[in-house]
């Protein structure tokens, strides 16, 4: 049945906006939301490895930097409302605050 795995696995494509990429703040912004929805995900880039998006670390990891583009992807069925969102964060600029 991983077919049916596949049709209920959401995923979001998004260019990274903040003009200095996911470092510590940007990162903590992001990786906070994640945890507090309790939604398990998983961001990656173009081309790297897969890392829990719960994981300041993991995320720092990725070494991900302006205008890199990312992929969160979650097979939790109700996840569809928290990736535009954790979309809709990557793709404003954290550091303009």
């Amino acid at each position: 049945m991983s077919g049916d795995k596949e049709k209920n696995m959401a995923e979001r494509t998004v260019e990274i906006a903040s003009k200095h990429g996911l470092h510590a703040r940007p990162a903590t912004l992001f990786t906070q939301t994640v945890a507090k929805s309790g939604v398990p995900v998983q961001i990656s880039k173009a081309s790297g490895r897969t890392v829990n998006a719960a994981s300041i670390l993991g995320v720092i990891s990725l070494g991900i930097e302006h205008g890199d583009t990312v992929t969160l992807v979650s097979e939790d069925p109700a996840s569809d409302a928290l990736l535009d969102e954790l979309a809709a964060l990557l793709a404003s600029d954290l550091d303009a605050e």
